[in-house]
């Protein structure tokens, strides 16, 4: 279990969009495993039933989100560790602009996408976590590689029309 938590924080991250969430994520997917830790079938795959835990909780928490009112995606970049030059500035806009872009994408486009694209399932695991049909989880990736695709075509000079990067200027 401890081996999974860097892809765990990674695929929580990318549904939550926001460091915290995903950490708290991450924390309640390992409790509600330890917890029902007699309901894993030896044999079967971890990773496998670890994201469908994920899953399940990030969907319930969207649920009860929506209806107390909250956001459902945060778009504010992370200062996880301060960045210094041009170099980082383009990294660190080019990593917003890509999260902005997968923040856009349908929820469930975007978990097809992190599970498959990311997380490395197969398009049959990723059917097993998301308890969908195949062919479902493979328009919904080429769904959302297409919109993700658009989106970050999109991307680029957006970082433009922010305050102070052009000095004014279009």
């Amino acid at each position: 279990m401890v081996a999974l938590l860097p892809r765990l924080r990674r695929f929580a991250l990318g549904l939550t969009g926001s460091v915290d969430r995903a950490d708290d994520l991450v924390q309640a997917t390992c409790e509600r495993a330890i917890r029902a830790i007699d309901r894993f079938v030896p044999g079967t795959r971890l990773d496998s039933w670890m994201f469908k835990i994920m899953q399940n909780l990030h969907r319930n928490a969207i649920r009860d989100r929506a209806t107390e009112g909250g956001t459902l995606v945060g778009n504010a970049p992370d200062a996880d560790q301060p960045l210094d030059g041009e170099r980082a500035l383009d990294a660190r806009l080019a990593l917003t602009a890509a999260r902005r872009a997968l923040a856009s994408i349908d929820a469930e486009q975007r978990e097809v996408l992190l599970l498959i694209g990311v997380e490395g399932f197969s398009y049959e695991e990723a059917a097993t976590i998301l308890d969908l049909p195949v062919g479902t989880v493979t328009s919904r990736l080429a769904r959302g590689r297409a919109k993700l695709r658009d989106a970050l075509e999109l991307a680029p000079n957006e970082h433009l029309a922010g305050p102070g990067l052009t000095g004014g200027r279009p």
